[in-house]
């Protein structure tokens, strides 16, 4: 079926009208009434808006499409109605998303078709190894944050389909199901426009990773929280402009409790332009918080340290004081030491004899190298001087521990952040 319109000529209606607005540069359609057709074409971060046509669609031709669309995807099992309200229609045609709003809820008829430009694999972002490491090994609570249009589900269903890669089953939880994924990654959408029901749901099939695409309402945060706390991989994506504007989304009207902010989120990667712009990496510890003297000793308090990921400096501090959350600003300072190896100095402690140790991490464990000297003995780790573990130096020298235990986080947040790693004979 076509229309002739005013300009003399005859044009496609239906989704037929929508496939020929689309060439290999276009992200998104714009169809407004009493508005000529508009696209944005390019790629995130390098886009330009340009009219399609100089023809006025009207309340008719936008009515004839909406519907077009909505009888396609009930007859498609690869299309879904995500969501159907008075005046907002919400549907995933294939690898369209497409909101469909009129009055009452808009003040007249706007189609809006999105489409993924681009699918990346993590290998294409180029990322840096310690990054890679850290995604592989230790991050499990992960939030992509980012403007829209940046390019933040791109890079989480690029995340997911890696952890799929590595052997884990991988759901993602998403409204609307847009995420271009592999096919053995299931995408769940609200079950009876519940997240929390679909939550439930998920624990039962035990999935290693979940992705949640995205998160706004004070739900979906606690529905992030919950599933982490019961042990599954996280990763969400957020509207933020900045890692730390995502950071305090989390913790806006307590929506997750301070001391809980670390173990529920542990890494935050900013997306720009469709590139990683930067990584920042949490952690809990106990500490006056920087600013107080040294007299002051006893407003020490459990402080959430907001670190640069890939230099170690420390930027944000968040604590409780005066019964408020406070977010603050600090300038740190850089270390030279390298986060994954590299020689520590030893130092003789009063109980013993101090042990010289090297540290280094992978995958599945921290490794401790003390040298043959000490092979058989019992030595103490220390991080920054305070005691992480007691362990004992293997024949070839050497003494391990699983990077996911406590001890073994201990130990990699101080190499990660600078700090120093000693050993000493245990008495």
């Amino acid at each position: 079926m076509t229309h002739r319109w005013d300009d003399g000529g005859e044009h496609p209606s239906g989704t037929k009208a929508l496939e020929s607005y689309f060439d290999d540069h276009t992200m998104s359609v714009h169809l407004i009434e009493n508005n000529p057709p508009r696209a944005k074409r390019g790629e995130p971060g390098d886009w330009s808006l340009v009219n399609l046509s100089d023809h006025l669609l009207t309340y008719e031709e936008l009515d004839e499409i909406a519907n077009a669309i909505v009888e396609e995807a009930g007859n498609d099992r690869s299309s879904f109605i995500e969501i159907e309200e008075n005046g907002a229609t919400v549907v995933q045609l294939r690898n369209l998303r497409i909101a469909i709003a009129q009055p009452p809820f808009a003040d007249k008829y706007e189609i809006s078709v999105i489409r993924p430009i681009k699918k990346l694999t993590i290998q294409e972002y180029e990322l840096s190894p310690k990054l890679m490491m850290r995604l592989e090994s230790r991050a499990e609570g992960i939030l992509i944050s980012g403007s829209p249009g940046s390019g933040k589900s791109t890079f989480a269903a690029a995340l997911a389909e890696f952890y799929s890669g590595q052997g884990n089953v991988v759901k993602t939880l998403e409204q609307p199901r847009d995420l271009q994924v592999n096919e053995d990654i299931v995408q769940y959408a609200p079950l009876d426009g519940s997240m929390e029901k679909a939550a439930d749901i998920l624990l039962l099939v035990r999935p290693d990773y979940v992705v949640y695409d995205e998160l706004r309402k004070n739900s979906d945060f606690q529905v992030y929280a919950d599933l982490r706390s019961a042990g599954v991989g996280m990763v969400g994506v957020v509207h933020a402009g900045s890692p730390i504007d995502a950071i305090q989304r989390l913790i806006l009207g307590g929506r997750v409790e301070l001391g809980q902010v670390s173990s529920t989120v542990d890494t935050v990667i900013q997306i720009e332009a469709g590139r990683v712009a930067k990584v920042v990496s949490l952690s809990l510890k106990v500490k006056l918080p920087t600013g107080m003297s040294n007299s002051q000793r006893d407003l020490a308090r459990p402080v959430v340290e907001v670190r640069d990921f890939e230099r170690g400096a420390l930027e944000y501090e968040m604590f409780t004081f005066g019964g408020e959350k406070v977010v603050v600003p600090v300038r740190g300072e850089i270390s030279g030491i390298k986060p994954r190896a590299g020689r520590i100095a030893a130092e003789h402690g009063e109980a013993g004899e101090g042990v010289p140790v090297s540290v280094n991490y992978s995958a599945k464990k921290v490794t401790i190298y003390a040298g043959r000297k000490y092979a058989k003995q019992r030595i103490d780790v220390f991080a920054d001087d305070e005691y992480i573990l007691t362990t004992v130096v293997g024949r070839n020298g050497e003494a391990s521990i699983r990077i996911k235990t406590r001890q073994g986080s201990a130990l990699v947040d101080s190499m990660e952040e600078g700090g120093k790693i000693t050993a000493k004979v245990a008495t």
